[in-house]
Formats: structure tokens, sequence, C-alpha cells
């Protein structure tokens, strides 16, 4: 086979693979909406898609700015919804909107599918420097950048302080630490748990992601997918003990019941990313006040490694006619005056400038009691380097609950779970082109 054709092959499998999991996990409607002058003409219209709240503000400010203008910003789904649309109306040549929002994990998949522009053709190359480690690796795919961040998720942990200190209970700064304060918070009163999880695949691999492991390697389209290093076994082997004596609440995250848990207090702490806040505060109101920031726990005490969870971009897909005026309006809300509008609508920055700038780590956040809990989360920004994802991780992640989530509600462990799913995403990628070990 030659390069060329298993080019050709690779991107064809891609996308069908990506349709073929977005119409089966969340079969979006419509094509959200890409404007005919967008699409074909090149004219001073711009479509944008993307769940991003604070994007209204950005675009208001940017049309100001360019009354020449008109931004059409279409909400086409959140994550796999809006995936599915996306690659649907790439596949049928219309309808293609001008930029998109698209979570780090999902930039590998998009970009091997040869589905958005290489930015480097635009002068993304010269914005090295501007962004955070974590985010800028993110963005990469062999020599091209597809993507520029627009926020960061550098893990730490968030806390209930009124409940630790109810219980007299020390907040942990290391992962045993952290599984005797699960022990003695249950013990304590038995409807608190430390945390919630019914599996979740983000959470996971930033955890590996966190204990050094590096169960993906990707060199084009040969990968390998190993979940057996040494990293993923301290994960395993800390979580297994948390799943077998029953420490953590199996209410599922972002649901109505979650909310409230956090709310009254019978879930204690998140090891979520530094976007939190704003979730936090429109979510959890109830408890403002009770809740603090600290340092995610490390496997070695007096360690300081963290690593990123969640997070997206701004990406301009194949097919516009407007790749200019969307590079323009990718650096105005990345790395321009958007930034700080967003950080002023609670976003967490990914650009190194705004992390160190001392308005950002000044700031006092009466939720979390008066505490400036930007030093700390600007402190997390500093990822583990070495990290990658799969060229299909927007699959590999639909399979997780099937495979390693049934740990959470059956005999299998943890780790046999998580050599399932590799087991798994090995035979998917060997289907798709790519070659996987």
């Amino acid at each position: 086979m030659t390069a060329g054709t298993r080019r050709t092959l690779v991107r064809t499998v891609a996308l069908a693979g990506a349709l073929s999991l977005g119409l089966a996990a969340c079969s979006s409607g419509g094509d959200g909406g890409g404007s005919d002058d967008a699409s074909g003409g090149g004219s001073t219209t711009l479509t944008i898609w993307a769940w991003e709240t604070s994007l209204t503000d950005v675009v208001a400010d940017f049309q100001a700015d360019h009354p020449d203008v008109t931004v059409d910003l279409v909400n086409a789904g959140t994550g796999n919804d809006q995936y599915t649309a996306l690659q649907n109306a790439i596949a049928a040549g219309s309808g293609v909107p001008d930029v998109a929002q698209i979570e780090y994990y999902a930039v590998p998949q998009f970009a091997i599918g040869e589905s958005l522009l290489d930015l480097t053709e635009y002068g993304a190359d010269d914005l090295d420097g501007t962004f955070s480690p974590g985010p800028w690796n993110a963005v990469h795919q062999g020599d091209g950048i597809y993507n520029l961040p627009m926020d960061s998720g550098p893990m730490a942990l968030f806390y209930n302080k009124a409940v630790f200190d109810r219980l007299g209970v020390a907040v942990p700064t290391t992962w045993d630490e952290y599984l005797a304060a699960a022990r003695a918070l249950h013990a304590a009163d038995p409807s608190v748990y430390i945390a919630s999880d019914t599996g979740d695949a983000g959470s996971a691999t930033s955890m590996i992601w966190q204990a050094g492991g590096h169960p993906y390697t990707v060199d084009g389209t040969d990968v390998t997918i190993d979940f057996t290093d040494e990293g993923t076994q301290k994960y395993t082997d800390l979580w297994q003990q948390m799943i077998d004596e029953g420490l953590l609440s199996d209410i599922s995250g972002w649901t109505d019941e979650w909310y409230q848990g956090l709310g009254n207090g019978t879930l204690a702490t998140l090891v979520v990313g530094a976007w939190m806040p704003a979730n936090l505060e429109s979510g959890v109101a109830q408890a403002s006040g009770d809740w603090r920031v600290a340092p995610m726990p490390q496997w070695e005490a007096g360690d300081s490694v963290t690593a990123e969870n969640g997070g997206s971009g701004l990406s301009i897909p194949a097919g516009t006619q407007n790749a200019e005026l969307a590079y323009e309006f990718l650096q105005y809300a990345t790395a321009g005056d958007g930034v700080q509008t967003r950080i002023d609508a609670g976003a967490f920055p990914a650009t190194v400038a705004d992390l160190e700038s001392d308005e950002f780590l000044n700031k006092e956040f009466p939720y979390f009691g008066g505490q400036k809990a930007n030093e700390i989360l600007a402190q997390s920004a500093d990822v583990a380097e070495g990290w990658q994802y799969l060229p299909f991780q927007v699959y590999a992640n639909s399979i997780f609950n099937d495979t390693a989530g049934q740990a959470y509600v059956s005999g299998t462990t943890l780790q046999d779970g998580l050599l399932d799913w590799q087991d798994k995403s090995v035979a998917y990628g060997n289907e798709q082109g790519f070659t996987v070990d």
C-alpha cells in the first residue's frame, strides 16, 4: 500500500467512523445552519458553531470592530452532537461552518481525517509561547496546528470546606491521604462520599496522565495502546480500593441529583479541570462560601504534577470559503481582546500572559469564601508532558462505559476493564486503516 493510498484510506474511514459514532451516540438533527453565503461565496458572513456561552459577547465585540462582517453564532449541539453535524456537513459538501468549537481530545480525529485546515498556513506557528503547554500541545497533529486553544482544564481539588471542618477530616495533599479522607468522611457520616464516579473516560485518562502513564503513542497512522504501564497501575490500584470499599457515590455526574449532592454536602470533593468555578457558582449556588480550591493530590508528597481535564478551542473546517476571516476571528477570540471578554464571563484562559497577570491571580472569589482561587488554578497549568490522544479518541471514549465502566456495575476489575477497552480500541483502529498494536 502506498503512502498516498493509506492517507486516502485513513481519511475515508476516519470520517466514516466519526459519522457512525455520532449517529449511534446522539442522532443529531439538521446541518447546524451553515449559511449559503459562508459556504459558497467568500462573503462577509461568518458562521460559527459553538456551545460555549461566553462567545456570545466575543462575537458582539468582534462585530463592533468589523461592521462589515455579519457573524452567525449557532449552537449545533454540545460535543458529539456538534461533531456529528459537522462531519455530515463536510461529507455533504454544504452547510459547513467557517469556525467550529472542538474539544482537545477530538482534534486528532478531525485532523487526521483532513476535516480541518492546517492553521500554520495562516501564521498559527507564530503563536508559539502564547498558550500554556497542555492546550498548545493538544492542538498539534504532526507538523500541523489544527485548533487555537480557547481555554484550559488543568486539574485541581475542589472541596467542601464546611463538610471537612464539620467531620474533622484534613484536606488531602496526596492520593494516599485522599483514600484515608474518603474512609474517614464516610465513617463519620455514611451519607457523605468524597466523590461520585460511575465511569468516565475523560476523568480516567486524566488521572492516568497525572500518574505518569502514557497508554497512547501515536506516530502518524501507527498507534500503540498499552494500559499496563506503571502510571495506569498507580491509578487502578488506588481507584479499585475506592470502588471495592464503597467510597464512591453512584450518582452520575452532571445530573440534577449530582448538583444536589454538591449543594447539600453529601459529595465532598471534585478533582476536575480549572473551568469548574463558573459551574459551581451557577449550579450549586446554595453552597456559596462552603467550597474552596486546593492543589490536585499528588502521587508522591512534595510533587506538583497535574494533567488536563477537558478544554476546547476553535478550528476552521475544511470547505469554508472564508478561511482568512475565520482565522482573524480565531486570533481575536483566543489570543486577542476576546480572551478578557471570556475571562470576565468566568472562563479559565489558556493564554500564559493572562495566567500570570496580577489582575487574574489576585481576583477574590466570594463563592470560595474570598479565596484567590486563580493562584492555585494557575499553578496547575504546567501539566505533565508527553500525553497523546488517539486519532480516534471520540470513538474510544464512546465505548468506555461498555468496557472499563463495567468495573462500577459488575465484578470486573478496573484493570481488566481497561484491558477490554484497549482490545476493542485496537480492533477498531485496525478496522479503520490504522496500524495499531
